[in-house]
């Protein structure tokens, strides 16, 4: 019998509503590695598989954002047990999208594993520092409580393929809110790497659904999106982000303008604060 075995080459798809569908048009584009050496077709992402996108996150958003804290907490911890356990595979994947050694690739990725952990413990403290109990004139409590904006589309960095996608990503689904992420366009492999570990990480389908492909072709669709609440530019260039912000003032969304990240920086709480509403009540005292 021959050793000798064909490749079995990986498939790379989106992730939308906790399943992985081809690209609506079938449209596919080749990924290359730091040197130009072909490493995957990644699925082209459409108008249509945008729009999907948002209904899965629209649908899934209720039930997240109705979540405790707590909960979420636990369930952004496990996805930093899953990463864990496929350290290898994105050290790998880092290390071909970014050009980097497998000793620097590997530091990012763990970098990445600590922000889950991160983010996962200010799940059920950051109402803590947001939320007020206001002093008023009169027998009332005056409560001011944090909710999430809703379905935020992030724009995920175009040059930190795993670090700086995990930096955007999990402040918006920590604080209860859900997500469309458009990859970076260069070294979407990571983050479609990620939809894998998100889909058997107890996460329900629907709160982070990741699209490849094009920022100037699918950020405008998710700009003009009535149902979409929120959009972070940080993938964005600075055309691309002024075209995006003008669109999105037109249906009054929350914008998160780009702005120069140092991606290995303790994070502070700046993100985590970002896409929250603030809910003041009155309540008679002694009712």
């Amino acid at each position: 019998m021959s050793d000798a075995r064909l490749s079995v080459f990986k498939t790379y798809k989106l992730f939308v509503g906790g399943k992985f569908p081809r690209s609506e048009s079938g449209r596919v584009y080749e990924v290359a590695d730091s040197k130009g050496n072909w490493l995957a077709n990644a699925p082209l992402a459409s108008r249509k598989d945008a729009r999907d996108a948002v209904v899965a996150a629209r649908k899934a958003f209720g039930g997240w954002a109705g979540a405790t804290a707590y909960n979420r907490g636990q369930i952004l911890y496990r996805i930093a047990e899953m990463l864990e356990g496929r350290r290898e595979q994105f050290v790998r994947e880092v290390a071909e999208a970014e050009g980097l050694s497998k000793s620097k690739a590997a530091a990012v990725v763990d970098a990445a594993i600590d922000r889950w952990v991160w983010y996962a413990g200010w799940t059920d403290k950051i109402g803590q520092i947001a939320g007020a109990a206001n002093p008023v004139a009169g027998p009332y409590f005056n409560l001011s409580t944090t909710e999430p904006t809703g379905v935020v589309a992030v724009l995920a960095p175009q040059d930190s393929s795993f670090l700086g996608l995990v930096s955007v990503l999990a402040p918006v689904i920590a604080t209860g809110n859900t997500a469309v992420v458009v990859t970076s366009e260069k070294s979407p492999l990571p983050a479609l790497s990620l939809g894998e570990v998100l889909a058997t990480s107890d996460l329900p389908g629907g709160v982070v659904n990741v699209l490849s492909g094009k920022a100037a072709e699918i950020g405008p669709h998710l700009a003009a999106h009535s149902d979409v609440n929120a959009i972070d530019l940080t993938g964005a260039d600075a055309e691309l982000a002024t075209a995006l912000e003008t669109a999105a003032a037109d249906n009054l969304k929350r914008v998160l303008r780009p702005r120069d990240e140092d991606w290995s920086a303790d994070p502070g709480t700046d993100r985590l604060l970002t896409f929250l509403e603030t809910k003041t009540v009155w309540h008679p005292i002694g009712v």
